[in-house]
């Protein structure tokens, strides 16, 4: 007898605890983030600006100067004779040392030495 009442007692048990971890409703439960977010945007009080503010933060804009315009030379007829007098001086060319296959002209002398074999080096083996 006292095995049916405990599991009379235990199924009536095992059926208000399902009903309570199913329930059907929503809990409203309150966001205390949220309202305490809404709350400090709702007070929240800027300082306000003051009217020369805006004097340090940008320059005032002043002009550049002009340009000069460039002077000629006084005696500017003596400085053109003078350069014209002047000789150019010229650097020494070296003649660089060419192969003799490379001293002919012309295209022929230029597809014989494309055709050329190239020496092998045998030092290098």
């Amino acid at each position: 007898m006292s095995s049916t009442i405990l599991r009379q007692a235990s199924g009536a048990l095992r059926s208000t605890s399902r009903s309570c971890f199913f329930s059907s409703s929503a809990v409203a439960r309150k966001d205390f983030v949220q309202d305490l977010y809404i709350r400090e945007l709702k007070a929240y009080k800027p300082a306000p600006a003051a009217k020369d503010a805006h004097l340090n933060a940008v320059k005032a804009y002043a002009l550049p100067p002009k340009p000069q315009a460039p002077t000629l030379p006084s005696d500017l007829a003596s400085e053109l004779a003078a350069y014209d007098a002047s000789e150019p001086t010229k650097a020494e060319v070296k003649a660089e040392a060419t192969p003799a296959s490379h001293t002919a002209e012309g295209p022929e002398a230029f597809l014989d030495m494309l055709e050329a074999d190239v020496p092998e080096d045998k030092g290098h083996h």
